[in-house]
């Protein structure tokens, strides 16, 4: 794999921009579209310091207390900018507009403290046959002094699109697939008002500026009827409502259901067995409508 090393943040935007404008020609039929198999490409930074404003501010969008260590999703928020660059990339077999983020799991190995230097290492992974279309997984891992302290998987669809014909069916595969985790249900623990800045919001603190999160009229461009909140702003602030109770060697699951639109009144549902958690997002006014799903448990 050839491993292509980083010197500073990427600029998420004109990456957004470019592969818009890429997918646009691709689509008119005046420029092709990515390649047919995943780049052997690995994108990595060295040397990644926390930055306490920028933590506070993900905080902040997120519900999460300031102090002690990293919440647990924050690591994804610094190895996201790399996986945009796989995605945005021509050779990327995938149009990174209109992706939908499927599943996510998240596996700490030990609370990181934001004085920890970081390095980080992003590849894709799993470019298979799905039913509505062809989903890839983007790795990540962070190491801090050579261990490897945070693994993450994302899991996105592109519908309408194929895959490889000898690619292997996430039903078959290799044992990797993110596995859905039980709905719990009963009484809400908790109710948020989720605003409609919301994804302006989380952008801002997190640099993911995918248009369908950021305006009612983007968001109708991509098939939506309104903005819809990222699906890892709902990860994070269902664990951050747990914050204090689960170990600091976890792992999380997450499944995306039904898209949060903006602004919408939900339900978090949680359940405990030991040290797991069983959680939920859902529709405060249809508890039938969930949009996430997750379990959090040891990965001591």
């Amino acid at each position: 794999m050839r491993v292509t090393e980083l010197n500073g943040p990427p600029s998420l935007g004109p990456l957004y921009a470019r592969a818009a404008a890429g997918a646009a020609l691709a689509t008119s039929g005046i420029a092709g579209g990515g390649g047919h198999e995943l780049p052997a490409r690995e994108l990595v930074r060295c040397g990644v310091p926390v930055e306490r404003d920028h933590l506070a501010d993900y905080a902040l969008a997120c519900g999460f207390g300031i102090g002690g260590a990293l919440p647990l999703t924050y690591p994804h928020v610094l190895a996201f900018p790399l996986q945009v660059v796989l995605m945005a990339d021509r050779s990327f077999p995938l149009p990174l507009p209109g992706l939908v983020h499927l599943a996510n799991r998240i596996t700490a190995h030990r609370a990181i403290t934001p004085a920890e230097t970081l390095d980080l290492r992003v590849h894709a992974d799993r470019f298979v046959a799905h039913p509505k279309g062809a989903q890839v997984d983007l790795v990540a891992q962070v190491s801090a002094g050579g261990e490897t302290v945070w693994e993450g998987r994302s899991t996105y669809l592109s519908r309408g699109a194929d895959a490889p014909a000898d690619a292997v069916s996430p039903d078959e595969g290799t044992g990797t697939d993110i596995a859905e985790p039980p709905t719990p249900t009963g009484t809400g623990a908790a109710t948020w008002k989720v605003a409609g800045d919301t994804g302006r919001r989380y952008a801002a603190a997190s640099g993911d500026v995918n248009p369908i999160h950021l305006h009612p009229l983007t968001a109708r461009a991509m098939g939506f009827p309104r903005a819809i909140a990222h699906g890892m702003w709902t990860a994070a602030r269902a664990v951050a409502a747990l914050q204090g109770r689960i170990p600091d060697a976890a792992t999380y699951d997450v499944v995306f259901r039904k898209p949060l639109l903006l602004p919408s009144t939900v339900e978090l549902v949680t359940e405990r067995s030991g040290t797991d958690w069983g959680l939920a997002v859902r529709s405060a006014k249809k508890p039938e409508k969930v949009h996430l799903a997750g379990r959090v448990t040891s990965a001591g």
